[in-house]
């Protein structure tokens, strides 16, 4: 294993911060694997995860089974793990700037599709080292002028020509689950298996840049700009990206960060990244794949203690009641009830809220939203 750090622009007289990656196996040799933790910095979950995964990376490294080439980097934000405001932990939003650490990535096809649109041919392998390649170029002309814009580059830097990505974050309150494009899909399902996924939700372009639809994304816009202009090069999904939720805030346990340790290593095997002296056998999924634009944001009418009727996990119907906002005041509950059938598969931790305040998501199994798709 060989350890890197990356510095990132300073910010301010006498301020320095570095960015980590652990570098297993060889490049260019079988699948890269990119994985990064706590991008969003106060949900750890993965962070802990990326801690178990890397003392059984370690074994297997000794034991000479990586077989491809896998970067970890356990802690993708050290900016927002410095920041605390009131002694809690702010590490969703870039203070100087209010802008979210995982939103507002390029777009790369845009950004090279005029260098390479007369270099794709008919070979598609040929097409993917031409489209990483301008993508690398772009990168490397790119200048970062801000402590923000350098750890997004830095990131995008370690993962642009990965085979696959795999961006671990958490929720407020939830069961896991898991986010990913629909081109990327057919790749990724044996891994929602392993992780015993309970919702899975899938989009194309869910809006705002977060990063792992950048670095997935630019292989579909690119395949459907070929599509407009006529030209029949193949292009396949040179990158299948995804985010993965690992359950709640509060749900940092070495178990659960064992366990899903292990999963991940085990898909690694499945991918092909490090060897096995067996075939790996999936589990039986636990859902099935959902619309990201059927997934409903419950919301407060009124603003008031929070007084849940439903669990994360649960399966509810449309009509049934998921909380209850009580006004000591006015004496008066109000009752908050689904709008859609589905997984209940997260909430919020407060239990107070304002009015119109998100309550929790209800993974609906028809589309009935357009625009962008996540949230702040």
């Amino acid at each position: 294993m060989q350890r890197l750090n990356h510095p990132l622009l300073s910010p301010s007289l006498g301020s320095h911060k570095t960015l980590c990656s652990l570098h297993y196996g060889t490049p260019g040799r079988g699948p890269k694997i990119y994985i990064q933790a706590s991008l969003h910095a106060e949900e750890l979950p993965g962070m802990l995860v990326a801690h178990h995964l890397r003392a059984l990376l370690d074994v297997a490294d000794a034991a000479g089974h990586i077989t491809g080439e896998i970067v970890l980097v356990p802690i993708a934000n050290p900016i927002g793990l410095a920041q605390r405001v009131d002694h809690k932990a702010m590490g969703r939003f870039e203070l100087g700037t209010s802008e979210n650490f995982n939103r507002h990535y390029p777009d790369l096809a845009q950004a090279i599709w005029p260098t390479v649109q007369a270099k794709l041919g008919a070979n598609a392998q040929a097409n993917v080292a031409t489209v990483r390649a301008a993508i690398g170029d772009y990168l490397r002309n790119s200048v970062p002028t801000t402590e923000l814009d350098s750890l997004r580059h830095t990131l995008l830097s370690l993962a642009f020509d990965a085979d696959t990505m795999l961006d671990l974050h958490c929720d407020c309150e939830a069961v896991m689950h898991f986010y990913t494009e629909e081109s990327c899909w057919p790749q990724l399902e044996p891994l929602t298996r392993l992780l015993q996924c309970q919702t899975v939700l899938l989009a194309k372009n869910s809006g705002s840049g977060p990063i792992d639809e950048c670095l997935s994304g630019v292989w579909w816009r690119l395949a459907d700009r070929l599509a407009i202009t006529g030209n029949p090069a193949p292009l396949p999904q040179g990158c299948c990206s995804t985010t993965i939720e690992l359950r709640g805030e509060a749900d940092v346990s070495h178990a659960y960060a064992q366990a899903d340790a292990q999963a991940l290593f085990t898909w690694l095997q499945h991918a092909g990244a490090i060897s096995s002296a067996q075939p790996v056998a999936l589990p039986d999924a636990r859902c099935v794949a959902t619309p990201l634009a059927g997934s409903e944001t419950v919301l407060a009418p009124t603003p008031g203690i929070v007084v849940f009727a439903a669990e994360v996990g649960q399966t509810l119907q449309a009509g049934d009641l998921v909380a209850e906002i009580v006004d000591p005041l006015a004496n008066h509950t109000q009752r908050v009830v689904a709008g859609v059938a589905g997984v209940f598969y997260a909430r919020i931790r407060e239990r107070y809220v304002l009015a119109g305040g998100e309550l929790g998501k209800i993974a609906g199994a028809k589309a009935f939203r357009t625009g962008e798709l996540l949230g702040a």
